[in-house]
This record gives C-alpha cells, structure tokens and sequence, in this order.
C-alpha cells in the first residue's frame, strides 16, 4: 500500500517540530523505510524529532528474519556516515528510541552545524537495509532594521521556506501580533524591544532588537596619568544592531566637539592641554544615547612662574612691597622664595611680602614652584629709589649748589673785567679827549678833579671838564662832586715830545648828575 503520510511530533520541551513530508512507503512484507518529513527546518536552540516506520519481510533467504539492531547514521557535507551517538558534538544530546517498528531521532538544543542530512538502518538476522536521506536545516531566527527616509522596518528573518507558516511579534517581551507577513506592522518606539518567533515555536523567539542603552566608558592604563603618556579610552554599549560609536570633548564654551570616531580613543603622548571631560555617543538604526562625562586628569610639572609685584610703581625706601608668584602645575605647586647669594629661602608660600624696603633689599630674587613631578624658577630684581623726603633733599642741594657756583664764577667774571679796565686807562683817555671852552652855558655841570702823580713827572697833564647828560629818572645815582684821578707813568716824559700825541695824557671828565 502506497499513500501520503505527515505527521508532526511534540519535543520533550512541548515544541512541535515542522516537518514537512515525502512519503517513503514500502510494501508489506518487504524491505522498507518511512519518514514523516525528508526536509525538516527547525529553530536554533529547539528540539528536533526525525520519525520514521520501518518494515521487512518476516522470511528471508529460506530462514525466519528478526530484526537485530537499528541505528541512525548522520553525514556532513564531505565527511564520512557516523553515528550522531558516538559522535562528540552531539554528546548529551542525541537520543534513539524505537519500538514496534517505529523509531524516532530526537537532538536537543540545535546549533546551526547540526545542519546535515540523516538516514536511518536497520540490520535484521538475514540482511541490512538503509533508508533514504532526510535534511534537516536549522535557522537562526533574526529581526533585520532597515531605515526608509524617516521610517524603520522590522522583518523577521528565516531560511524556513515561506509559506508554510506564521510569524508572531513581541514588543518588551509581550505578544503583540501575529503576522503572515514576515514584516512587522505596529508602531513602536525606540525605548523599545521587539523581536519574534514562527508560530509553534515562540519559546524560541528571534534576538530583540532594540536602540543602544547608557554606554560605559573605560580608561586603560587606570594609574594616574602623567604628561608624556598614553591613554586609551573603551566606550561600550549594549545594543542591536551593534552600535556605532562617536567621541567628543568638552569646549571651553561648553560646546562639544568631535574628537574620534569608533569605540576606542587613543590619546598618545598626552598633553595638559588634553585634560578635560570626554563623552561617547552609541547609535544605530533604532536611536542613540550619549555616556556620562567621563573626565581626563593630566598631571604636569609647574610651568615656569610668572610674578607680580604690588605696588607696580618704583619702589619707595621705606615702603611695603608685596611679591605673587603663580605657576601653571597639576597637582598645585609649592613656591619657595631666594634671594641671590643667600642659601637659606626667604620665604615660602605663593606671597612673600617685604615690609620697609630698604637699600639692603635690593637685588635679585628667584620664586621657585615644586610639586612631585618637577620644579621650576622665575628670577626678577628689584631696585629701590630715595624716598619722597629724601629726594627733595637729593634735588636740592645741587640745584643750591649749582646757583652758589654760577654766583662765583659772575663775581669773578665781573672782577676780572674791573681789573683790565683799570690797568688800561691810558688807551682809553686819547678816544675821550674833548674841549669844551665854548660851551659857556654848561659850566655850572663842571666838576674838577684834581690829578696827582706818583712818579713827580714834569710834563703837565690836561683835564678836560664837561658837563655830563643828566641821567634818566631810572637811572640816577649819587656821583661824588669832586673825584680824585691817580696817574702812574713808568718813564718821564720831556717837552721835546709835546709835538707828538702824549700817550700818557689822559682826560678825565666828571659829570655832575642834575
């Protein structure tokens, strides 16, 4: 008898097989095998029954024929017939369970490599006999996201041939649909979940698939972190798809700005200037989310300081001068205060201030800033000038000193110019000499002056007298009325010379003032 045969087998776990038939039948009483399914497409990770019926005839070869051993022999693709018990990948898994001329192969938890082709033999006291090749393909249930300008699909993913059945979608893990159509018709929203499964297997849904969750940032090497060094930082995301990754930093604006794309930042040789918070932005087709700040801490050495002086102005003797020294470090610097040619500090701490400044304090100083990585200095000089009361001293004694010493040298000019004229009257008194008898009207101006000579000379000399202009109202001084004129001659003079203009003949004229 030759009919079609189908029959669908429950699993241990309750999970009902798809099995789609071709019947293998054979005749009464004559060597045969029947399948339920010679093509069977199961769920990974469920549980598969291959069924089947054998026969034989009861009398062979002229003897009583009794089955003695039946088996199940499993051939991948290029390798030799074995038996799936024997065999190590399917240790734990594999079961052989016949009885009345029934035998099932049943293998727990698939993988997709228990894709192959299975037959099953029998061996009876006469003969052995093999039956045809069954295929079984395991599938990997899948949701595939795919974006259509601002829209997203879902669809179900399979190598099961369509048609034959269902497909149910899950949303948070909640049944939601059943669909014919392996695409998915249901709103939904990024916050969520959504995967399926085919119908008669919804214990074995398909990976969700869901936007990416809060990513974790992790720092590589996790010591403290000098400048100089290298620094790689992890960002990680739970998501499905799989997550693409985007790296920023914190401006000084607050701004954030695209540093690296990719879950790895690698900061080679790192510089002060690197410190700052980092974020890490996970998306894919679903949505995106970005990471907490994670924050960077370069540790350097001070900087060489910089110091300020207050006041800004010159320094005053007598005065407060205030020194701040500051410098750029990671951890903060300690400062330290020397003054050039002394071994001992002056002071320590970030202000060292001098309170009346004196002369002795002048010089040059040095502010040293230390932490544990370094050390770095600043030197500088300071210089103090007089004091307000001492510098009104300071410009004054030259000012009356200089006056003292032009008044001298006025004195001495005006002597000296007294000296030449008195030593020089003999030249002058030939350009003096005037008469005056007719000039009757200015005799009463007339003042006489009596002349005498040192040497007793002979030769008489001549006064000439004239009335002088009387002097402006300004200019008036008292003139004495009579003046006394004294002659030195070196050598006497005789008459046989009055011819000749007498060069020792002076002419005195006294004016009287009106």
């Amino acid at each position: 008898m030759r009919g079609a045969a189908m029959s669908l087998t429950a699993a241990a776990s309750g999970l009902v097989v798809f099995l789609l038939s071709v019947s293998v039948v054979q005749g009464q009483r004559v060597w045969g095998v029947t399948y339920s399914s010679t093509e069977i497409c199961a769920v990974k990770g469920s549980t598969v029954e291959i069924r089947c019926s054998y026969t034989y005839p009861s009398r062979w070869k002229r003897g009583e024929n009794t089955v003695q051993k039946t088996f199940w022999l499993t051939q991948k693709e290029g390798a030799q017939l074995v038996d799936p018990k024997t065999d190590s990948e399917y240790a734990g898994r594999v079961e052989n369970l016949c009885e009345n001329n029934n035998c099932t192969l049943r293998i727990r938890n698939l993988t997709e490599s228990d894709s192959a082709e299975f037959r099953f033999r029998f061996k009876t006291s006469k003969d052995i006999f093999w039956g045809i090749p069954v295929t079984l393909s395991v599938t990997d249930l899948q949701v595939n996201v795919s974006r259509s300008g601002l829209s997203t699909h879902l669809q179900c993913l399979s190598s099961c041939p369509p048609g034959h059945t269902s497909y149910i979608w899950f949303k948070n893990g909640q049944e939601v649909k059943e669909e014919t159509s392996s695409y998915a018709d249901f709103r939904y929203d990024p916050a969520d979940s959504s995967s399926c499964a085919l119908k008669g297997y919804e214990d074995f849904p398909s990976p969700s698939v869901y936007a990416p969750k809060l990513p974790s940032v992790s720092e590589s090497p996790s010591a403290e972190i000098e400048e100089g060094s290298s620094v790689t930082l992890t960002c990680s995301s739970d998501a499905n798809p799989a997550a693409n990754y985007t790296w920023y930093k914190t401006e000084q604006n607050a701004d954030l700005s695209s540093v690296n794309e990719g879950p790895r930042l690698v900061l080679s040789s790192i510089q002060s200037s690197d410190s700052g918070q980092y974020y890490c932005r996970a998306d894919n087709l679903l949505g995106s989310t970005i990471s907490d700040p994670f924050s960077i801490d370069v540790k350097y050495s001070p900087k060489p300081p910089s110091v300020s002086v207050s006041p800004s102005a010159e320094i005053e003797e007598g005065s407060s001068v205030t020194l701040t020294c500051s410098s750029d470090a990671n951890p903060a610097a300690n400062y330290t205060w020397y003054k050039e040619d002394e071994d001992s500090p002056k002071a320590s701490g970030q202000i060292f201030t001098i309170t009346d400044f004196r002369a002795e304090h002048s010089g040059s100083y040095s502010c040293g800033a230390q932490n544990k990585l370094g050390r770095s200095n600043s030197t500088f000089h300071l210089i103090v000038v007089a004091g307000s009361q001492n510098l009104l001293s300071f410009v004054t004694i030259p000012v009356v000193l200089l006056a003292v010493i032009s008044l001298s040298v006025f004195l001495w000019i005006r002597r000296k110019r007294a000296s030449r004229d008195s030593s020089e009257p003999e030249e002058r008194a030939d350009n003096r000499e005037e008469c005056v008898p007719d000039q009757p009207e200015q005799q009463e101006d007339l003042q006489y002056a009596s002349v005498h000579f040192s040497n007793n000379r002979a030769d008489p000399l001549y006064s000439n007298m004239r009335a002088a202009q009387p002097l402006r109202h300004t200019e008036q001084q008292e003139v004495p009325e009579d003046a006394a004129v004294k002659f030195s001659s070196a050598a006497p003079r005789t008459r046989s010379q009055d011819s000749e203009e007498d060069p020792a003949a002076l002419y005195s004229t006294v004016n009287k003032s009106r």
